[in-house]
């Protein structure tokens, strides 16, 4: 299989190596990466500034790298209109460093990357280690391959992607995968105001998890299970519910009086 992999981690981080490692002898495979971390910055594209990207290697592969200074939505875009010498049969973003789930997808560089390659028409996937200490890549590397095989037999609905979060255990603790669906858990969000050495303001977005419980069936729910969580997700964002209750409004254009 050809093979597009990028990440919102940066070039250098381990899980793109291992990412790189466990496709190297299964696949073609190509890395378009920012050239440093760009996590959190969701699907942001640059607009502004020229697009750089240099050829890099990636310690011991024999993949064809690229280093940008763009976004992972960049990096995808970048790869498939111009650096790639044909299309990916499949876009991998990760292995992301922590999970991706629940509404943190909404700024999830990693997400994002995969998203991009939806938007390509390319089968995607966005890969993550559900911790961010100590984060063991060999179970989410090994499952990605997997998981691209099973895709590229079985096909994906156009515009979906596959959000993965696979817990930070060793493979004889993984309770086994879950199709899950997005948990409406959320952070709750605070600013700490603080001074710096100079005596200037500045602040910190911080915050913690809401006391929302973990439902079964959800991202969040398979990760505290200790199984390996699959969402797809859908480029179409539309409310089906709010739209069918918003036609019961009689919204209507009525120009004024005269005019």
């Amino acid at each position: 299989m050809r093979v597009l992999i990028t990440n919102d981690d940066g070039i250098a981080s381990p899980g793109l190596q291992a990412l790189v490692g466990a496709f190297d002898p299964v696949g073609e495979t190509f890395v378009v990466a920012p050239e440093r971390e760009r996590s959190a910055t969701g699907h942001a594209i640059t607009l502004h500034k020229p697009l750089r990207a240099h050829s890099v290697a990636i310690p011991g592969s024999a993949a064809r790298a690229w280093a940008t200074n763009g976004t992972p939505a960049d990096c995808v875009a970048l790869g498939i209109i111009e650096l790639l010498p044909a299309k990916p049969e499949v876009v991998l973003s990760g292995i992301n460093v922590g999970p991706n789930v629940a509404r943190d997808l909404t700024y999830s560089g990693t997400v994002s990357g995969a998203m991009e390659g939806a938007i390509f028409g390319v089968p995607s996937i966005a890969v993550s280690v559900g911790s961010f200490r100590n984060p063991t890549f060999s179970v989410a590397a090994a499952f990605a391959v997997e998981l691209a095989r099973a895709i590229l037999l079985h096909g994906l609905p156009e515009d979906t992607l596959l959000n993965v979060n696979v817990p930070n255990l060793p493979p004889d603790r993984i309770a086994g995968v879950a199709i899950t669906r997005q948990s409406a858990k959320r952070f709750i969000s605070r600013m700490e105001k603080r001074v710096d050495p100079r005596g200037r303001t500045y602040y910190w977005l911080t915050g913690d998890p809401s006391p929302v419980e973990d439902l079964e069936g959800t991202d969040t729910w398979a990760l505290t299970h200790n199984r390996i969580s699959v969402t797809p997700i859908t480029l179409d964002m539309t409310d089906d519910r709010a739209a069918a209750a918003m036609r019961t409004w009689d919204l209507a254009w009525r120009p004024a009086s005269g005019a």
